[in-house]
């Protein structure tokens, strides 16, 4: 009985299920011959009552395109807008809650950062001559446009093709907006940003409310912000007190303010004045007669020495105290007095010699731009230069550009093979062909050398021997193809360069062990202070010491940080420091050489010659320095021993001047072992056989010995030769 019912049920359920089958293939095909029927019957409607032809025709296949690519071209600007909107939030405008006023190394005041901008005048109380003379220099129709003038920027590029002068492209709510969310970075991504932030703060702020933001944030040079500050600092004046010659002098700030700041070039910047006072009569605001008096009196500054200005490094310590707050080590204090390790003396050297460099050898390199960091070994940040010029690009390249380190990359892959064991500096390498798949690389000069130390190696800057470190690194861990031994090597390679401090994310690619992947001049820095410290990593720092307004200590670094970790051994630090100090002594880098200190760097130059580096150090300082344009153009052969090297030299010569020399870990300089050989003698130990050695006189003449042997060849080692690869292959 049980069996029949559920044969019963079964069948039930098969004659239930073919009916609902039977119901949707009838449904749907029904539904689909229905579905076509009214398609003919609409297509025929339509055939009948809107067909069109001859210039209707192509009036309407021109609307229909037109709807389509708009909607097209509106999801495409919705997509590109997006990295710009999320620039803002709800609290936009106030942009920067902390106030915090820097103080250098030794406690003197070189600026400040954050909400400290004087923004205490109504837009009304601006001076009226001020006013207008931003608005005809800089956007006539700002009062017209909605945040971008498609008629200005057509009306300069038209004036600029003819070679003659007319006001930037760019509308003052474009120029805000660079100044509130931005960068100075020449780029297209960051004109498209600009473009929709410009629209963005057009709908939510009156046009008053922009000129006022504009009038009080902009950048007036000689490390001021806003006009109201920058009228204190040229002319001893509040604002409301300025005449129209010194309101045309401030005008022509706006663009260029450290090209026509009037202490630095006062015939530019009257220059310019005269400019600005003339397109105030172009734009209806003045008469020829109402100028001839400012044209004839022009502005004249109060006496007022050229200031060193640290602001790059004012930019960087500010965004580096913002973290600290907001990792909470600072409590909820906001008005804050920060002592830096800031040295002006350096920071003036770094600016001079840059400025002097490019000034000299700019045209003959085809280069615009540098960046430079000096630091302490521990990672106390001495100078910071950002670029050629702060008033034109506030773009701060030795912190936020990504840029190729070339050969300067090779000491973390050197470094790396070292910690393995398998390597000493006078272990015998072979320059010759290497692939990896089809890629071969070569050398500078487009020739092998054969057999060779790897210090000379070093010192020359071989490139396959970076390469075939990558492959036998991977051997060792028990890979035997080249490709995947590659891999693992790099991983290796990879993780010991973020342990010594590149923060970049390193692209893993088969020509990364000869510098294809991107770094931060900073971090170059603080990755050879691993070097110069003994083996430790080195953070780079902007704090040493913050106080309150009231001035309660809430921040040392010495106490308020982890110890820094040891990331290479002494070993491997001396090893390094011995086949650096040859790159300077006999390679790449003699331009950097400092007179009577140890030094040690690497240069590096990437394809065709966009970037050229020198990174170097001594026991008291590092110094990275990287030349190139921001467009990633190519220079005229420039390398990292040139413009570089030169830099570094002329910056750390003078650094090492009158101070108290320390030693490079593992290195002992050539006063060094002469003091110790001069110096007298200690008696014999206790036991000792007449006429036997004292223990000072024999590392004495051990020391002359290794020197001796370092003049001729690599140092002695009682590692096994080693020969790196047999591989060959042609580029």
């Amino acid at each position: 009985m049980p069996l029949n019912w559920l044969t019963a049920l079964r069948s039930r359920l098969s004659r239930a299920a073919l009916g609902f089958d039977a119901w949707m293939n009838a449904g749907l095909y029904d539904g689909g011959r229905s579905f076509g029927d009214a398609y003919e019957r609409y297509s025929e409607v339509m055939r009948r009552r809107f067909t069109v032809r001859g210039t209707k025709r192509l009036v309407f296949d021109l609307a229909s395109e037109g709807v389509t690519l708009g909607v097209g071209g509106a999801v495409v600007m919705l997509i590109l807008a997006q990295p710009a909107f999320n620039q803002t939030s709800e609290n936009w405008l106030k942009a920067q809650d902390l106030a915090v006023t820097f103080l250098d190394r030794y406690g003197t005041e070189v600026g400040r950062r954050g909400i400290k901008h004087d923004d205490s005048l109504r837009i009304d109380e601006f001076p009226d001559v001020l006013v207008k003379a931003l608005i005809s220099t800089e956007d006539r129709r700002f009062y017209e446009h909605w945040g971008i003038d498609p008629i200005g920027t057509l009306r300069a590029v038209t004036v600029n093709a003819r070679g003659g002068h007319v006001q930037g492209g760019s509308s003052l709510t474009q120029q805000l907006a660079k100044n509130l969310f931005l960068t100075n970075e020449r780029s297209l991504e960051r004109k498209i940003n600009e473009a929709f932030l410009a629209l963005w703060l057009e709908f939510h702020l009156s046009k008053n409310e922009i000129l006022k933001l504009y009038l009080d944030r902009a950048y007036m040079g000689g490390g001021t912000f806003g006009a109201a500050a920058a009228a204190d600092y040229y002319f001893g004046k509040n604002l409301k007190d300025i005449s129209l010659s010194e309101a045309a002098m401030l005008a022509g700030l706006f663009k260029a303010p450290t090209k026509y700041a009037p202490h630095v070039n006062l015939p530019a910047a009257r220059a310019r004045a005269a400019d600005v006072l003339r397109n105030m009569v172009e734009a209806g605001y003045l008469t020829e007669g109402q100028i001839q008096t400012a044209l004839r009196n022009p502005a004249t500054p109060v006496t007022r020495s050229r200031d060193i200005s640290a602001d790059y490094y004012l930019d960087w310590a500010f965004a580096e105290i913002k973290r600290l707050a907001d990792d909470g080590k600072l409590g909820r204090e906001r008005v804050l007095v920060v002592k830096t390790p800031l040295d002006l003396d350096i920071q003036r050297r770094a600016d001079q010699a840059v400025e002097s460099v490019l000034r000299q050898y700019g045209d003959a390199f085809d280069v615009e731009q540098a960046a430079l960091v000096t630091m302490d070994p521990d990672g106390a940040v001495r100078a910071m230069v950002g670029g050629a010029d702060y008033g034109q690009s506030q773009f701060n390249r030795a912190t936020d550009a990504l840029r190729q380190p070339g050969s300067s990359y090779k000491p973390y892959v050197y470094a790396a093979a070292l910690a393995t064991g398998q390597w000493r500096p006078d272990s015998r390498v072979v320059d010759a062909p290497v692939c990896i798949g089809n890629w071969c690389p070569a050398n500078y000069g487009r020739s092998f050398a054969g057999a060779m130390p790897l210090w000379l190696a070093v010192a020359k800057s071989v490139n396959t021997i970076p390469v075939r470190f990558s492959i036998q690194m991977g051997r060792a861990l028990g890979e035997t193809h080249d490709g995947r031994a590659a891999k693992l090597g790099r991983a290796k390679i990879i993780e010991l360069s973020h342990k010594m401090g590149i923060t970049s994310n390193l692209v893993d690619s088969v020509s990364l062990p000869i510098g294809s992947a991107e770094v931060t001049v900073l971090d170059q820095a603080a990755g050879y202070a691993v070097f110069a410290n003994g083996g430790k990593r080195a953070k780079p720092y902007a704090a040493s010491e913050i106080r309150t307004s009231g001035g309660e200590v809430i921040y040392r670094h010495d106490t308020s940080e982890a110890p820094p970790e040891q990331v290479l051994s002494t070993r491997v630090v001396a090893d390094m420091n011995y086949m650096l100090n040859k790159v300077v002594e006999e390679g790449t880098g003699r331009k950097a050489q400092v007179e009577g200190v140890k030094t040690a760097g690497k240069s590096g130059t990437t394809n065709a010659y966009r970037d050229a580096w020198f990174v170097g150090y001594t026991g008291n300082l590092v110094t990275a320095v990287w030349y190139g344009n921001d467009d990633h153009s190519s220079t005229k052969n420039m390398t990292g021993g040139s413009l570089p090297a030169m830099t570094f030299h002329e910056v750390m010569n003078p650094a090492h001047q009158g101070i108290e020399l320390k030693p490079m870990p593992g290195l002992e300089s050539e006063k060094t072992i002469a003091a110790k050989a001069a110096a007298p003698a200690p008696a014999p130990p206790p036991g000792a056989p007449p006429g036997a050695l004292s223990r000072r006189s024999f590392e004495v003449l051990n020391g002359m010995v290794g020197l001796f042997r370092a003049a001729e060849s690599p140092p002695p080692g009682k590692a096994a030769f080693n020969t790196v690869g047999d591989k060959t292959g042609m580029r």
